[in-house]
């Protein structure tokens, strides 16, 4: 062998060595943790600036909702009670106002009954509910039903049940006259850290 073959074959042997403790020595134990965290550090940039853009949105969401809130708080379609009771008495008051209003005479149109109920529905805004049974004839009754469902704040009936009273007293003096049921209820405004019930 030629001087310059032992040559090459040692330095062929000493870069296969140093490789070799590089990677035994020095990639696992220092490379090696210096590349994961810098994918960490990379990620972490990243999740900061995300924060960061997320924070300099606040302003515009807190102004979006100050505008909702003020939108809310003038909303006339809830019923403006601070809770159920003093709601479900607001009903019974318009209802009793807009019978007398659909009839000059009391004895076309009148309120037999008017009862405050409890709803057992899971509903995201509190609900005020009266039953009531009227006796009118029809155009009175429908004078009242589209003054209560029109009007503001926004009312509900529901359950409308109709029966004529003709047809099973025979009297002339009850012609035209039905028997309604039905439930009229409105929704409260949910403001938040105010109790309802």
């Amino acid at each position: 062998m030629t001087p310059a073959a032992d040559r090459a074959r040692w330095l062929l042997v000493g870069a296969a060595i140093a490789a070799l403790a590089y990677f035994v020595l020095v990639h696992w134990w220092f490379t090696a943790p210096m590349l994961a965290m810098g994918d960490d550090i990379g990620r972490l940039r990243d999740e900061h600036l995300m924060l960061r853009m997320e924070i300099a949105q606040r302003p515009a969401l807190e102004a979006e909702l100050q505008r909702v809130r003020a939108f809310e708080a003038g909303n006339t379609a809830y019923l403006p009670e601070s809770n159920r009771q003093l709601a479900t008495a607001a009903l019974v008051q318009r209802l009793e106002s807009v019978v007398s209003q659909a009839s000059p005479q009391s004895s076309r149109c009148q309120i037999t009954a008017r009862t405050p109920t409890e709803s057992r529905s899971d509903e995201p805004f509190v609900r005020a509910t009266v039953q009531v049974r009227l006796r009118c004839g029809m155009p009175e009754l429908a004078a009242v039903l589209h003054a209560l469902e029109s009007g503001s704040p926004q009312l509900f009936v529901d359950n409308l049940d109709l029966l004529s009273r003709a047809s099973y007293l025979g009297s002339a003096q009850e012609s035209g006259a039905v028997d309604v049921n039905f439930n009229l209820y409105g929704y409260l405004l949910d403001v938040p850290g105010v109790a309802r019930d």
